[in-house]
């Protein structure tokens, strides 16, 4: 067993892969022969992703809020707590809040064998995020 203190500080999200404010606390990182990783972010109103894909897919689950999210191709779809949002493999996409409400998800990724959970893809537009009606 090992028992990790939250002494972490919150970490705010990154220019390059996010718009808006959104901020990231680890939940779990690949460790041993694990290669998930985990974490909590919160989207403030209108934040979201850039576009990404990650080589394993990736669940997020919805604790708090409403969000909106899309898969490429397809339509930007809302999101509300206790909704659980599997990506595919590969499948190119993006999530983060609505215009008026935070959002908050755990994220829950697998590294590839390079060690890399995400490949991260240009900025969602305006006119891209708003694809929906809340």
């Amino acid at each position: 067993m090992q028992i990790t203190r939250g002494e972490a500080d919150t970490q705010k999200g990154s220019a390059d892969w996010f718009t808006g404010d959104v901020y990231v606390d680890t939940v779990a990182v690949p460790a041993g022969g694990s290669n998930f990783g985990a974490a909590l972010v919160h989207f403030m109103p209108a934040a979201r992703t850039a576009w990404h894909t990650h080589p394993h897919g990736q669940t997020i689950y919805v604790i708090e809020g409403v969000g909106r999210c899309q898969r490429e191709g397809g339509a930007v779809e809302t999101i509300r707590p206790g909704d659980r949002v599997f990506f595919e493999p590969g499948e190119n996409h993006w999530h983060g809040a609505s215009p008026t409400r935070l959002m908050v998800h755990i994220a829950i990724h697998q590294n590839d064998a390079s060690g890399s959970p995400v490949t991260w893809g240009e900025h969602v537009t305006d006119d891209q995020y708003a694809g929906a009606d809340d």
